[in-house]
């Protein structure tokens, strides 16, 4: 766990690292460190960003940069980043995600270790993926959620990320747990949809947490709350 003392100086810069919870944008936890910091301080404003996008309905780590620190924030977004997701095969939603309903099963009784096994290899690697249309993508000045939630047709053009290794942790019918470390600018939730494909069934992404970044661990991060109890000691 980071240490900080009354000495810390916020405004200096500082890094910070925090669990994000479930059901939180990361402009949520954005808003609230930077709520904190400012309330107890007695700041009227104090910079505050993070280094890397976590999607509502995921966990875990997030890098926070304070004050001066916040001009180094592309330096963190470059590094690499370790998940754990698990997929439900069989099923597939138009988001790759729970944020919308099925839309299509498919037949997974075909399906046991040994054919995952064989199909993860074929994922490591340099490879083209499509992002999700419900992303926030740039697309002609809008998001390509709000476009996507308006029904309008999203043509999303492929992207080069590198998965450096994907393994497979469990797999109790219908659900795939998979521990996956690959380059910035990766969806895990199309990584689900395709692998679901490739396995010639659906799947999409019920459970996904950031557990590194880099060589930082969410084991060495703040949650929320124990965060705002160290603030208060200061």
């Amino acid at each position: 766990m980071q240490e900080f003392t009354k000495q810390t100086n916020f405004q200096d810069g500082v890094v910070l690292y925090i669990d994000k919870p479930l059901k939180w944008t990361s402009f949520d936890v954005v808003h609230k460190m930077r709520n904190l910091i400012r309330n107890h301080f007695s700041l009227k404003w104090i910079k505050v960003g993070h280094a890397g996008t976590l999607d509502p309905l995921a966990t875990g780590l997030m890098i926070i940069c304070t004050g001066a620190e916040t001009k180094n924030i592309q330096y963190y977004l470059d590094y690499n980043k370790e998940y754990l997701a698990t997929i439900c095969l069989g099923k597939t939603t138009p988001s790759y995600d729970l944020e919308t309903e099925v839309d299509h099963t498919y037949p997974i009784n075909h399906i046991d270790k040994d054919l995952i096994y064989n199909v993860l290899q074929k994922f490591t690697g340099i490879q083209h993926q499509i992002p999700p249309v419900f992303s926030a993508k740039w697309l002609d000045g809008k998001r390509a959620y709000e476009l996507a939630r308006k029904g309008e047709i999203v043509e999303m053009k492929p992207i080069d990320i590198r998965i450096e290794s994907i393994d497979m942790i469990s797999y109790e019918a219908p659900h795939l747990k998979l521990q996956i470390r690959c380059s910035k600018g990766t969806y895990i939730r199309s990584l689900a949809r395709d692998i679901g494909a490739a396995l010639e069934s659906g799947g999409h992404l019920v459970e996904l947490r950031r557990t590194a970044i880099g060589d930082i661990s969410v084991d060495q991060a703040w949650s929320l709350t124990k965060f705002e109890e160290n603030l208060k000691k200061m």
